[in-house]
């Protein structure tokens, strides 16, 4: 069994992980580890800040671990909020005010074509390796669902007539930016044993 640290505090996310990863990896999170403090996500991409971040966490205790950074990329408004999607209304993490804030940005316009993108940067043995994860969707008019977090009641997923918040956590962890980022990885992470094994 493969022990990492995700370096989140999140809640939801470390049980997307936990559930994505299954029961050959052991997970743990910011705080199993005794780790508060806030990465101040300061680069200007998401593979920048999920770097930032990593590497914190791997330098400042010694461990194997990954970190990710997401952001919502929507068409009409040329990528935005891109790498600003968790602060995208306030300048701190306030969903209600970011769906609202989106759900304005977007009225009127018939062009709702976005997608959701996931860099995972994963350092084991100190290397440092990075994947993505990508899903395609469109923005909902209004708000459904009381599933999931963030932008999910108001994201409808590409080949789906309902949003992440409406789907059942089964199903949007299997076809989530998240699901396909963290699935990346374990495939790499697999290689590396492969590779381990055959010197």
């Amino acid at each position: 069994m493969i022990s990492l640290v995700f370096a989140t505090n999140n809640a939801h996310k470390l049980s997307e992980a936990r559930a994505i990863l299954g029961s050959d990896y052991t997970v743990q999170s910011l705080s199993d580890i005794g780790c508060h403090e806030d990465v101040d996500e300061t680069a200007d991409t998401l593979e920048g800040n999920s770097l930032l971040k990593a590497r914190y966490v791997a330098d400042s205790y010694h461990c194997n671990c990954f970190a990710d950074d997401t952001g919502l990329e929507v068409e009409a408004l040329g990528g935005a909020p891109g790498v600003h999607t968790a602060r995208y209304a306030t300048g701190h993490n306030d969903p209600v005010a970011n769906r609202r804030k989106l759900l304005a940005q977007l009225q009127g316009n018939n062009n709702r074509r976005a997608q959701f993108r996931t860099a995972v940067t994963l350092i084991i043995d100190g290397k440092v390796y990075q994947c993505e994860g990508v899903v395609k969707g469109r923005i909902a008019t209004s708000e459904h669902g009381e599933q999931g977090f963030g932008y999910d009641p108001l994201f409808i997923p590409e080949g789906y007539d309902k949003t992440f918040a409406e789907l059942v956590p089964e199903v949007k962890n299997s076809i989530s930016h998240r699901a396909r980022a963290l699935q990346n990885m374990i495939n790499l992470l697999e290689q590396l044993q492969t590779d381990k094994q055959m010197r």
